[in-house]
């Protein structure tokens, strides 16, 4: 449940209509609901009451600081991917020993800051990156908790470029490659092994890959106490879906209840790791019709928005629902909806009945709270959107647009 809807002819953002918001801060315009991150957050993390659990909201979902802010005082801990992210993350007010620093690529002075920060855990994916944060760890006289993360190789259904439990994918170690690389974690000075992580992809609708990978993880965790290896951490990651269009994925309370029968009698803390499933849906993105334009085989619906802004629709071929923010009661035309970029993969809906719409005009693309603004980018020196939240009957500016002078203020002296 999100809280965008229609009120007499006009869609609002909780209290407050999106026209107004569009005419006070302009377009493209990135619109939050506060009461929505609140609902989806609290919701999700009760799922798991029965269970000792930490639920670590995945930063790169929608890295705002406002939003972080407002999941940090819910009690939500941080999955990072960054040192970017960490920073953020602190600056948010999260607790260091609620946040997790995942992903392949850590570089050591990345490593150095979560070490100094005094970070819960990392989530090590290969041998090299465990023997750089022993490294590291004994340079600054401090002892590193890691996890490894495991690679099922378990199918979970999903877009080939989210999906990440497959042994294809570049992300976590197999089962046998995860074994070794405990024993030598075992062996060295500066990290101690505390957790297991698997993390097997991103937008699944159904908890059945979730599970599968859980009943591999758990036979692994008992190699492991064979060789004296004891467990505290069971880092199970994110992937949860939400409904785009007509996907009808399973509420977070049907994955608790499945985690804790599975669990159940373990001494174990699960880490989750929610990002799209909180973010997804509490925001939406608000587009000016720019022009109207027909061809023999097209009609196209050209907005201010394009790639820049949203760019799932181009890299993942994504559905977002397109609709009036003020509908006007005219007959559906079938459109592609596009942006003003140099590219054809510029769109944002392809073959949509969306009811005929005029230049100057309000379109709003829901689900766009996630992986929305924080894949943005300036491609072809476009400024990024702002950000607002609504809270109530309460607007916060979020994130400022761009202006022409912050797309060079980085670059020269020449």
């Amino acid at each position: 449940m999100h809280y965008f809807d229609y009120r007499g002819g006009e869609l609002y953002a909780e209290e407050v209509k999106v026209s107004d918001l569009a005419a006070r801060f302009g377009t493209p315009l990135y619109i939050y609901s506060a009461a929505t991150f609140r609902r989806h957050f609290s919701a999700f993390d009760a799922a798991f009451e029965g269970l000792a659990h930490l639920s670590c909201y995945s930063v790169k979902a929608n890295s705002n600081i406002c939003v972080l802010r407002l999941l940090a005082e819910l009690g939500a801990g941080m999955d990072i991917v960054s040192g970017g992210e960490l920073h953020r993350a602190l600056a948010a007010g999260v607790a260091p020993r609620k946040i997790v620093y995942s992903g392949v690529g850590k570089r050591e002075a990345e490593i150095r800051f979560a070490l100094e920060t005094g970070i819960l855990m990392f989530n090590v994916e290969s041998f090299g990156e465990l023997e750089r944060i022993d490294a590291v760890a004994r340079e600054l006289g401090k002892t590193a908790r890691i996890s490894l993360r495991i690679n099922p190789d378990v199918d979970p259904k999903t877009h080939p470029y989210i999906s990440t439990g497959l042994q294809k994918n570049k992300f976590g170690l197999d089962i046998e490659a995860s074994f070794a690389a405990y024993q030598r974690a075992k062996e060295l000075p500066n990290v101690v092994p505390v957790g297991i992580d698997c993390h097997i992809g991103s937008q699944l609708t159904s908890i059945e890959p979730f599970l599968e990978a859980l009943t591999r993880i758990i036979t692994f965790n008992e190699r492991l106490k064979d060789i004296g290896i004891v467990i505290d951490y069971l880092d199970l990651g994110g992937g949860l879906g939400i409904p785009y269009d007509q996907e009808t994925p399973p509420h977070p309370a049907a994955y608790g209840q499945a985690l804790s029968e599975r669990l159940k009698g373990r001494s174990l803390t699960v880490i989750l790791e929610p990002g799209r499933v909180i973010a997804g849906n509490a925001g939406i993105l608000v587009s000016e019709v720019v022009y109207t334009k027909q061809t023999k085989s097209k009609n196209f619906v050209i907005v201010d928005a394009a790639m820049n802004d949203l760019v799932r629709p181009s890299l993942y071929q994504s559905f977002h629902a397109v609709r009036e923010v003020a509908p006007k009661g005219r007959q559906p035309v079938n459109v592609d909806v596009v942006g003003p970029i140099c590219e054809s993969g510029d769109f944002l809906a392809k073959d949509r009945d969306l009811a005929a719409v005029a230049p100057g005009e309000l379109v709003a693309l829901f689900s766009a709270g996630a992986y929305g603004f924080s894949m943005s980018s300036n491609y072809n020196s476009r400024p990024r959107a702002a950000e607002v939240i609504v809270d109530g009957d309460r607007v916060v500016l979020a994130r400022r647009r761009e202006t022409y002078d912050d797309l060079i203020a980085l670059e020269g002296p020449c």
